[in-house]
């Protein structure tokens, strides 16, 4: 259960968001591998997550907002990539379109949250370097789709 200490006032717990964006992230590139469906991938993730402290409802919009998006999320990622999407290191690349997601249809989460978080799963689950091409991808894809609150 989650503690009321990590609580923001919102009634946000960070700790569990940040479980939930790296289930996502687990999910979402087991999805990129296998091309599940959406219903056996976030039964068999949530299951998993029903373990630990963690936003259930938040990992399944991500998880459910990047496949129903993926297209759009791609396409303002493409102009801030070297290559092509699909060339892309599969963990990179699902930290990127959750990323886009968050940055597009979650303006409740701050750009510097979303960022942050996808380079800590980066770093956790990606390539030695990764972390540090998804952090210049996703600053330039910030100032392009968050440019008020980025200028800030």
């Amino acid at each position: 259960m989650n503690h009321p200490r990590h609580r923001r006032p919102d009634g946000v717990d960070p700790v569990a968001r940040s479980r939930s964006r790296r289930r996502a992230l687990q999910a979402i590139y087991a999805w990129q591998i296998s091309r599940a469906d959406e219903r056996e991938l976030i039964a068999q993730f949530a299951h998993e997550q029903a373990h630990e402290v963690a936003d259930l409802a938040y990992f399944e919009d991500l998880v459910r907002g990047v496949l129903r998006h993926v297209k759009a999320l791609d396409t303002a990622l493409v102009d801030h990539l070297d290559r092509g999407i699909d060339e892309v290191d599969a963990i990179e690349r699902a930290a990127l379109r959750i990323a886009a997601y968050e940055l597009i249809h979650r303006s409740d989460v701050p750009y510097r949250v979303v960022i942050n978080e996808a380079i800590d799963s980066t770093k956790r689950f990606g390539s030695e370097h990764g972390h540090t091409y998804v952090n210049g991808v996703l600053d330039k894809a910030a100032a392009i789709l968050r440019g008020v609150e980025a200028k800030r």
